[in-house]
């Protein structure tokens, strides 16, 4: 509908557009519990406004934002609201593990969730920017972060988790608002993986797997698959009339 009044309204040279917005996106359906859409006639409407007094606001953000991507529709579960409130209690006690010297895993894992979580938020693929901040407390609890790492990682979930980043920010020792600070951005070279697995293909049927630079060259590529001893038995090196290769993601190899 929206797109069709401004179509009209541009006709009529209201509006100076042709399209109402430059990008669409669309929300799927919250349905309730037992998989039918939310009614009074049902009696399962799930009221916003006692979850928050409940979990609290963040929980039921974050919960909405991990339970599935943005445009599906997908039923309410109060074990996935539990399991975000977990996860806000252990964002609440990060500040235990703040260490003088992190190992460089914490480091590399933080700019990698930075890189993942700045590309999913451009492409509303909130729930894997979720877990993948998750996957960054893993890592936290079990090697230690430093009070900068601690403070970055703080910016990245506040837009996620607005109120408890803001006293947590605050605790720290900052005065100014945390959603005054400035976004955290990564550095390339800690976010890109050192080493990538990709599937091979002879003839295009998938015969095996090698793990390599995400950048090795197609010689190198060729190289792992000599290395393999599987592999190496389905490739007739003599034999190859073509390779098709992508870094990082597929090796398909021709042969006769």
């Amino acid at each position: 509908y929206a797109r069709f009044w401004h179509k009209f309204l541009y006709d009529i040279a209201v509006v100076s557009t042709k399209e109402p917005f430059k990008r669409l996106e669309f929300l799927g359906f919250i349905l309730a519990e037992d998989g039918r859409k939310m009614s009074k006639r049902w009696g399962n409407v799930i009221n916003p406004s006692d979850i928050v007094k409940l979990v609290g606001a963040d929980t039921m953000r974050v919960y909405e934002m991990f339970m599935g991507p943005f445009e599906n529709t997908i039923a309410w579960s109060q074990d996935g609201l539990a399991g975000a409130r977990r996860f806000l209690e252990r964002v609440n006690g990060l500040a235990e593990h703040i260490v003088d010297q992190e190992p460089k895993e914490t480091t590399t894992v933080l700019h990698k969730t930075i890189k993942k979580v700045s590309e999913d938020i451009e492409h509303f693929k909130f729930n894997t920017a979720v877990s993948s901040m998750m996957i960054f407390i893993n890592q936290a609890e079990k090697g230690g972060l430093t009070l900068t790492t601690y403070d970055a990682f703080l910016r990245l979930l506040a837009p996620f988790a607005p109120h408890l980043t803001e006293e947590l920010w605050r605790d720290s020792g900052n005065a100014d608002s945390i959603h005054l600070a400035q976004f955290p951005e990564y550095a390339v070279e800690l976010a890109k993986d050192e080493t990538v697995t990709i599937g091979v293909q002879i003839n295009g049927k998938v015969r095996g797997d090698v793990t390599i630079a995400p950048d090795a060259s197609q010689e190198q590529a060729l190289a792992a698959v000599q290395e393999n001893p599987v592999l190496k038995e389905k490739v007739a090196v003599d034999n190859i009339t073509k390779i098709i290769y992508v870094p990082g993601r597929i090796l398909n190899i021709l042969q006769t």
